[in-house]
């Protein structure tokens, strides 16, 4: 059975729609999208934010970080390294690594930055790979810098 939130997430794609529009363009009343959003929202599913394309903007660039880490409890792993400046994303994995980390970074704020300032405060990581990204399609970030 498929999803009815699907229809309303694809509908939210511009966060800055109008209730009424949305209710519109789903066949639904206007009061069923804001409770349906509000529900989504304090659940914790929907958030809606605002996204940048680090390739637009000046002297910013992504990168991808496979992460080795010594304890098995991968999800307190992540948790830390999701709480370092720069991180926008950490997801925990099958394969070579135990987490793969996206790293927003700037002028100033750099790969030497982000391993000796932000990196070294987490003793669990035992190794890692570093993968600069030189060109993405689609990619969008919050911007956490």
């Amino acid at each position: 059975m498929k999803d009815p939130n699907i229809d309303l997430f694809r509908a939210l794609k511009d966060g800055r729609r109008k209730f009424r529009e949305v209710a519109q363009d789903l066949g639904l009343a206007e009061n069923t999208v804001r409770a349906r959003y509000r529900k989504l929202k304090e659940s914790g599913v929907l958030e809606v934010t605002a996204l940048v394309d680090p390739e637009k903007l000046e002297s910013h660039q992504t990168a991808l970080v496979g992460m080795k880490v010594k304890s098995a409890d991968l999800v307190n792993a992540g948790k830390r390294i999701a709480s370092l400046k720069g991180v926008v994303n950490v997801r925990v994995v099958t394969g070579r690594y135990d987490l793969m980390v996206d790293v927003l970074l700037k002028e100033g704020f750099g790969l030497l930055e982000f391993f000796t300032q932000e990196v070294a405060k987490v003793e669990d990581v035992q190794d890692f790979e570093t993968f600069v990204v030189y060109k993405s399609f689609g990619h969008k970030v919050p911007y956490v810098l």
